[in-house]
């Protein structure tokens, strides 16, 4: 038996790079089977879309006492029969539409031709225009009449076109029968499809378990359930939503006097299911009914104001409240996958791209290997802030970092912003640099950048005012670059908090009594790895060389790393800014030695 990477098969693929092959081959092996069946699978989506729609109606008249059977059958007859019946008013009112139209034809006629006026008058437009209509006579005309008569001179054969007779009772009818049938048998799938999902929407479900994982039902059920809600409340409110959106366009064009207003409601309706250009669309339409109906402009001008005053108000106010903040989709993903479900299935995919989109972003929350789905097509941040941070820093781009901070800081405080945000953020750079992914000059770029962050934050609204008398502080970095950075975060705390601060770089090996002001405070900062002899060893020297300083030991990853701090008897450890911040305040007022807050101070003494 031949075995992987065997020579005789040539090489292999790493397991990595053959997971992404059988990745993009199923990726391609589905979307070519839903471009094949999309006559059976757009019912089945549709049917499915609808049946969340009509869950939560059902589950209302399962609570009033009504059994499900009757329950069921009752608002799936309901809603077809009035879709049936606005389908019927729709063809009606494009029937009246299309008789009506020749009526309005000298007044198109004229609004052209006062445009034509108002662009050249009868001057150099129209002169153009007649030049371009006679020399197409010219070259088309006399041309076909030569080879017409040169081709029968020469036996050439003529063209003929031939009629076919007038179709009889039985032609006409099936030629009026044909394009419905379609339309119809969709329609009566779609029906029998969403009676029996709601029908049997509890042994789908047990199914739909089963095929997930039945080895943790308890998640499997939460995150069906959860998905279940959050798509039968969207689609709910979408639908009543553009309903209503409908209702209101449909009276209005009523009240202006534009022909056919329920069909132009019913058309707003439906074009807005449609991301972004359906509302256009949907102004479009009775916009050139008006141009055409009015002799005038001013039929125009109100449909005009009645979509640019409803479409606002409607997208930017009413559906934030109805649906929060967002529909869980980035406009990009919107784009993307009107897009693509309009190439694969046309205008009906076009309908259903927000939605199925949605489906695809709610699965991708909730089953870990489709995370991807969640990532490319939903609105949650892809990085978290301290990510976002670190990747702008070895980006070298401090003001888009220092927006994103302020952003942050219009809810948090600095200290807050400097624990949850930036500390994270060094840390992340530290564990690079630990496994050797980060060199010492990009690690100046962080710093570097961080420096320049923190220049573009703006001054707190009230300057504190520094503290007479208090200690002088100096935040020395243990040894890189990125203890630094982390000292320089320190000093700019302390300076917004009305504490004059003075970082140095970590080239300053020796901290001697002429480098130390009388009384100092001094606080050395260690992102990277911070020994128990190495910071006793530091604190003692501070000690011994300047005996009237103080020192506080800011060991910024022993909480992220679980590692119990301890007191030392020259110094007391903080792990957090507020900590330092809380130390650093007690002891430039106090003169005395530093000591960390209540709680870590008992955490310390358990360590």
């Amino acid at each position: 038996m031949f075995q992987s990477g065997d020579p005789a098969y040539g090489p292999s693929l790493p397991a990595a790079g053959r997971e992404r092959f059988l990745a993009f081959f199923a990726a391609v092996a589905i979307v070519t089977v839903l471009y094949i069946g999309r006559d059976v699978f757009v019912p089945v989506a549709v049917a499915v879309l609808l049946a969340f729609v009509l869950a939560p109606v059902i589950m209302v008249l399962r609570k009033v006492g009504l059994p499900r059977t009757p329950a069921v059958v009752t608002v799936v007859l309901v809603t077809f029969l009035g879709l049936f019946a606005l389908g019927g008013v729709l063809a009606l009112q494009v029937t009246d539409l299309a008789a009506e139209l020749p009526q309005y034809r000298m007044n198109m006629q004229q609004k052209i031709k006062s445009v034509r006026d108002a662009a050249g008058g009868s001057g150099t437009f129209e002169r153009t225009m007649d030049l371009l209509q006679d020399l197409g006579r010219e070259l088309d005309g006399p041309q076909a009449a030569r080879d017409l008569a040169a081709g029968a001179a020469e036996g050439r054969p003529v063209p003929v076109e031939v009629r076919q007779p007038p179709a009889g009772t039985l032609g006409t009818l099936s030629a009026v029968m044909a394009p419905l049938l379609h339309p119809l048998a969709t329609f009566g799938i779609v029906f029998i499809f969403v009676l029996f999902i709601l029908l049997q929407r509890e042994d789908l479900r047990n199914r739909f378990i089963r095929l997930a994982g039945a080895h943790d039902i308890q998640r499997t059920t939460a995150a069906l359930d959860d998905a279940a809600a959050r798509l039968s409340r969207f689609f709910l409110a979408q639908v009543a939503l553009n309903a209503a959106f409908g209702t209101v366009i449909g009276l209005g064009l009523w009240l202006i006097g534009v022909p056919n207003p329920l069909l132009w409601g019913l058309a707003a309706a439906v074009l807005r299911f449609v991301p972004y250009v359906g509302a256009v669309v949907a102004a479009a339409l009775p916009l050139g009914l008006a141009l055409a109906v009015d002799p005038g402009w001013s039929m125009v001008l109100w449909t005009a104001a009645l979509f640019l005053v409803v479409e606002p108000l409607v997208g930017h106010v009413v559906e934030p409240l109805v649906y929060g903040r967002s529909t869980g989709l980035s406009p990009v993903a919107i784009i993307a996958s009107a897009t693509f479900w309009t190439w694969l299935w046309g205008p009906i995919g076009l309908l259903l791209s927000t939605p199925l989109t949605l489906c695809l972003v709610v699965l991708g929350r909730h089953v870990e290997s489709l995370e991807f789905l969640d990532v490319a097509l939903g609105d949650r941040p892809p990085l978290s802030a301290s990510e976002l941070l670190y990747q702008r820093l070895l980006a070298g781009d401090p003001l888009e970092a220092a927006a994103a901070a302020e952003d942050h800081l219009k809810e948090n405080s600095l200290a807050a912003y400097c624990d949850e945000v930036a500390l994270p953020a060094l840390r992340l750079a530290q564990r690079d640099a630990a496994r050797g992914a980060l060199d010492e000059v990009r690690q100046v770029r962080v710093r570097e950048t961080l420096v320049e962050m923190l220049d573009h934050l703006p001054p707190p609204d009230e300057a504190p005012v520094l503290a007479a008398g208090g200690r002088p502080v100096l935040v020395l970095a243990a040894r890189s670059a990125l203890d630094e950075a982390a000292g320089n975060l320190l000093s700019h705390m302390l300076a917004m908090e009305g504490i004059a601060a003075e970082a140095r770089p970590p080239q300053v090996r020796r901290v001697s009594a002429e480098g130390l002001p009388e009384g100092a405070f001094a606080v050395l900062s260690y992102l990277s790895p911070a020994t128990p002899a190495h910071r006793r060893y530091m604190s003692r020297r501070i000690v011994r060389e300047s005996p009237r300083a103080g020192v506080l030991v800011a060991d910024w990853n022993a909480a992220e790393s679980g590692a119990a701090a301890r007191l030392d008897a020259e110094a007391a450890v903080v792990t957090s800014m507020q900590e330092a911040l809380g130390a650093i305040r007690t002891a430039t007022a106090t003169g005395g030695p530093a000591r960390p807050e209540p709680a870590f101070a008992m955490r310390a003494a358990a360590g």
